[in-house]
């Protein structure tokens, strides 16, 4: 697994947008890895998980992104001032293996966690008349006290138990202006490609950002968790755990 930590120009038009609309940064974060195939999901063949957030130094967007496969960000380098000038500094870029950090992980272990999360429950999920259970849709839950009982669920499920959270859900719902019919993607080299007639509506996706401390119950369940996120909204920047020792 490797983390890559990259600081944006938040001057750059490109930038402006991909923060104006996750269905853009998803794509352009997607363009650092190579072609794998004929699957149907690219993000998850590459283990791909990232998040948006604010470089606490300087306030500069900062974006984490978390693969299973090396990224090249050299099209970044490239493509004129998308990252901030000081992009090359060690302090400030760094594309590091993580694995042997997790795999040092273990059972009572307690760590740091940040999270932003795409926090739903689904309703309308009752059987029909046909007989068939309907699949339901989501709804966000919106209270702190249902927030932190989500993750509780998901970190009995995932090896983990908070030690100690704060909830922060007045960050802005994220926007995905060109929202898609999946079925309506076409590929090219693995990359997504669009039509105008497979665009829909633009949507939004309810954010909440979690902070504090987790300790570690099943050292199997957690590296799952962390390899493969939490929540829905995976693709748009939701769902990926970042740890960090006390």
């Amino acid at each position: 697994m490797y983390l890559s930590r990259l600081i944006l120009n938040p001057r750059n038009r490109f930038v402006q947008r991909d923060i104006g609309d996750i269905f853009q940064m998803h794509r352009t974060i997607l363009k650092a890895f190579p072609p794998t195939g004929h699957s149907s999901d690219f993000r998850k063949d590459n283990g791909v998980l990232y998040r948006v957030d604010l470089e606490r130094k300087t306030g500069l967007p900062l974006v984490l992104v978390q693969s299973s496969v090396l990224p090249d960000w050299s099209f970044l380098k490239e493509s004129g001032n998308y990252l901030s000038d000081d992009f090359e500094s060690k302090e400030n870029l760094a594309t590091k293996p993580v694995s042997g950090f997790y795999e040092k992980l273990s059972e009572g272990q307690v760590l740091l966690f940040r999270l932003r999360a795409n926090v739903t429950r689904k309703i309308d999920t009752k059987t029909g008349p046909d007989g068939k259970k309907r699949n339901g849709r989501r709804v966000p839950l919106r209270q702190p006290a249902e927030m932190t009982d989500w993750l509780k669920r998901k970190g009995s499920q995932g090896g983990f138990e908070l030690m100690g959270v704060a909830v922060d859900s007045s960050i802005p719902d994220l926007l995905v202006g060109q929202e898609i019919d999946r079925q309506s993607f076409s590929r090219k080299n693995n990359r997504e490609s669009v039509s105008d007639e497979s665009r829909v509506n633009p949507l939004t996706l309810s954010s909440v950002i979690f902070e504090g401390k987790l300790r570690i119950t099943h050292k199997g369940a957690f590296l799952k968790t962390l390899v493969e996120g939490i929540g829905s909204g995976k693709a748009y920047g939701f769902g990926l755990l970042s740890i960090a020792p006390l």
